[in-house]
């Protein structure tokens, strides 16, 4: 009797120790998600600065070949030109198609 009522104390002390696991792993995970929520916020305004700065290169870019920057009146060019064909290749489907 007495081994039955120690395995009880002893089965009754690993429930709790488990319980208490358990309860510390759910908190540690509801810390993760909030900072994967955090992270995940950092990331779009990240992004968001990214793409903006992306535009603002383009634009200087364009604003620098507009210049008279030898290189960059090349590039623009040859930009130009790939529209151009593109615009040609368009108008040529449209014809065919009447």
């Amino acid at each position: 009797m007495e081994e039955s009522n120690q395995g009880i104390a002893t089965l009754e002390k690993n429930i709790v120790l488990l319980l208490n696991k358990l309860e510390d792993n759910n908190q540690e995970l509801e810390s993760l998600r909030h900072q994967l929520e955090t992270m995940k916020d950092q990331q779009y305004k990240l992004d968001e600065e990214n793409k903006q700065l992306k535009e603002k290169i383009d634009s200087l870019s364009m604003a620098n070949s507009l210049l008279g920057s030898q290189d960059s009146n090349v590039t623009t060019k040859n930009k130009i030109d790939v529209l151009i064909q593109q615009i040609d290749a368009c108008i040529e489907e449209l014809h065919q198609m009447n």
